[in-house]
């Protein structure tokens, strides 16, 4: 893949942020926030793995899979928290 095809998937990725970025501030409920910050995640590691493809090297990839992973665990606590939270219980 030619650095100049990654870098310009990547700003497209960007702006698709930002664009879920603010019809996500609107968005009423905090499953709606909830799903925003698990599309920065993915996004954000897409776009940091077509900038390391592009020349930046393997420390960006590392960061790519930081943000992965943060993200997974982002989601899997407030889906606990969620259902924890319709069920009434504090277990």
């Amino acid at each position: 893949m030619t650095s100049v095809f990654a870098l310009a998937i990547a700003l497209f990725l960007l702006v698709n942020l930002v664009v879920a970025l603010l019809a996500a501030a609107r968005g009423p409920t905090p499953a709606d926030r909830m799903l925003m910050a698990l599309l920065f995640g993915t996004t954000g590691t897409a776009v940091l793995v077509l900038l390391a493809a592009a020349g930046g090297g393997t420390p960006l990839v590392d960061v790519a899979l930081v943000l992965a992973l943060l993200a997974a665990i982002g989601g899997i606590a407030f889906a606990k928290r969620a259902w924890q939270g319709e069920e009434g219980g504090d277990a």
